[in-house]
């Protein structure tokens, strides 16, 4: 008969580690993610004033008589400026991000094996990452 496997119980240290790598991923998954939703889109930038003159302009539309198509269209554009409207106010503060992944980036980077081009390609600013340690060498 084959001897049964023996199960290994991890130790203090292991559980630590294991916990700090995913606040760790964490961390920088949610300052990446910002990064992102953030980025410049290319194109000129809609101002406010713009976006609330063209949900008026839909409104008196759809107060009208219009078509089933036209109005379906009028009624996402209008969810879609809504939804543009509330991104600009909310304005992400990346400045709280940005120093939690200042504070772990270097180490995440060394355990998964992340080269400084890489996070560069993704968006990471040079100045972010100098300030996390990370270098071009690294």
């Amino acid at each position: 008969m084959a001897q049964a496997r023996k199960q290994g119980t991890m130790t203090a240290a292991h559980k630590q580690a294991l916990a700090e790598g995913r606040e760790q991923s964490r961390v920088v998954r949610r300052y990446l993610e910002a990064l992102q939703r953030h980025r410049p889109r290319r194109g000129r930038k809609r101002a406010p004033d713009s976006i609330r003159k063209r949900l008026a302009a839909i409104d008196a539309s759809l107060a009208g008589d219009v078509a089933p198509l036209k109005e379906l269209q009028l009624r996402q554009e209008r969810m879609d400026l809504q939804a543009e409207l509330a991104n600009l106010d909310a304005k992400a503060d990346l400045a709280d991000l940005e120093k939690g992944f200042v504070k772990v980036a270097k180490g995440y980077a060394q355990r998964k094996g992340i080269s400084y081009a890489a996070w560069r390609e993704l968006g990471v600013p040079a100045e972010v990452l100098s300030r996390a340690g990370i270098g071009r060498s690294s």
